[in-house]
């Protein structure tokens, strides 16, 4: 049996990883509006730990109310939550799997009913969503301590990481993106800057040895948007507050025009790699081991993030290395099944 890349181990900080496969954040939409884990998902998070992904990534967990997505999304915004969180947490890394909470808040994008939305500038998303209201500089203050109390919250349920969700067009997206941040303030003419304050807050609440992972949209395909570059140049003044990009695209502009491919998103995560010299998770379309093999051999990434081939293969992991030549440890239990 040979030794893979995919399959080995890989070291952030304090926390090591077994492996390089990981469950990508997904909605659920399965949370009461209390935005508390239930049944759903220790089952559905449990299982991929079952499974032998070595991490997991929980949905967007929203920092307030009206930052959820929708109104069955997780959400940390009072203490309440953390030991529903703290049940879930334990139940996955008992079976060998690190687990991070993505921190987020939709800004634009939420559909929570019975609650304003707020966005850097009153743009809608598109004509099926509210126009938001653009936020002062107080209440952006008062929402970069929510991602801070967030965090803290997360660490206490005993996370082993954090993600900061700044890709897919939610709030943070929206600041970093010339599509939907037309300030005139300092938020405006330093588009990073609600990002480099909420790293700095998230700093002030994790302890010394704990990771933390940024999602970004490196591509807003859209004339006048960002592309991998600009988030280069957006992310260089803040990157020493972040030990991984996990690297998406799109999200931000409704009506642009998105040509899917497996390993589309692979050349993004290879330049931020190379010009901001940090690691990165690749994502999209990376289902066939063979491919997500190759892409951590030719140095284009350092994991890969896998997202609904793991909804509908809980247990991916065991048929891929089986698929290329290695040899992995099965749960005790599943012995008598191993491949």
């Amino acid at each position: 049996m040979k030794k893979t890349l995919l399959f080995s181990p890989y070291t952030l900080k304090s926390v090591t990883f077994k492996n390089r496969v990981a469950m990508a954040p997904m909605c659920q939409y399965s949370a009461a509006t209390d935005g508390l884990p239930n049944d759903w998902h220790r089952i559905h998070y449990v299982s991929r730990a079952i499974g032998q992904v070595g991490m997991i990534l929980t949905e967007a967990t929203a920092v307030e109310p009206r930052g959820r997505i929708s109104d069955r999304d997780l959400g940390l915004w009072n203490d309440d939550a953390i030991a529903p969180f703290a049940g879930l947490l334990e139940q996955i890394k008992s079976h060998g799997c690190r687990v991070g909470i993505q921190i987020a808040h939709a800004g634009r994008k939420s559909t929570v009913t019975h609650e304003s939305i707020v966005a850097p500038s009153a743009i809608a998303f598109d004509d099926q969503y509210q126009v938001p209201r653009e936020l002062s500089p107080e209440e952006i203050s008062d929402i970069v301590h929510s991602f801070g109390d967030a965090v803290r919250r997360a660490v206490v349920a005993g996370a082993d990481f954090i993600e900061i969700h700044g890709a897919h067009g939610y709030l943070i997206n929206q600041f970093l993106s010339p599509l939907t941040n037309r300030r005139t303030d300092t938020y405006g003419k330093n588009r990073s800057r609600f990002l480099r304050e909420v790293l700095e807050e998230t700093a002030n609440h994790i302890p010394p040895g704990m990771p933390v992972f940024l999602r970004i949209s490196a591509e807003d395909y859209k004339d006048g948007g960002n592309h991998p570059e600009d988030l280069c140049r957006l992310l260089e003044p803040v990157k020493h507050l972040i030990d991984l990009v996990h690297v998406s695209s799109g999200g931000v502009a409704a009506d642009a025009l998105v040509k899917t491919a497996p390993g589309y998103q692979v050349p993004f995560a290879e330049t931020i790699r190379n010009q901001l010299q940090l690691p990165v998770m690749a994502v999209g379309m990376l289902e066939s081991p063979s491919l997500a093999e190759e892409t951590l051999k030719k140095g284009q990434a350092d994991f890969i993030a896998l997202g609904r081939e793991l909804l509908r293969n809980p247990y991916w992991p065991l048929h891929a290395a089986r698929n290329l030549g290695d040899d992995i440890e099965w749960p005790t239990p599943y012995q008598r099944a191993k491949i």
